[in-house]
């Protein structure tokens, strides 16, 4: 059986916490921050939590993690 290649776009997106969750960073901060709002960039800067319903997609393009 041959090894199960890594998906090396959703390795660099996507990283799975102790418990299995995966944490990702959201899109749209890092250039173009004149009209974004204050409260967005600020809400733009904090890691979230990937939904239930997509973690068994992620979890397949990361066999390793």
């Amino acid at each position: 059986m041959p090894k199960i290649k890594t998906n090396r776009a959703a390795a660099k997106r996507f990283k799975i916490t102790g418990t299995g969750k995966i944490k990702f960073n959201k899109s749209n901060g890092s250039h173009i921050l004149t009209k974004k709002t204050t409260k967005r960039k600020r809400s733009l800067r904090v890691a979230q939590v990937l939904d239930a319903t997509n973690r068994k997609a992620v979890k397949r393009m990361l066999p390793n993690g």
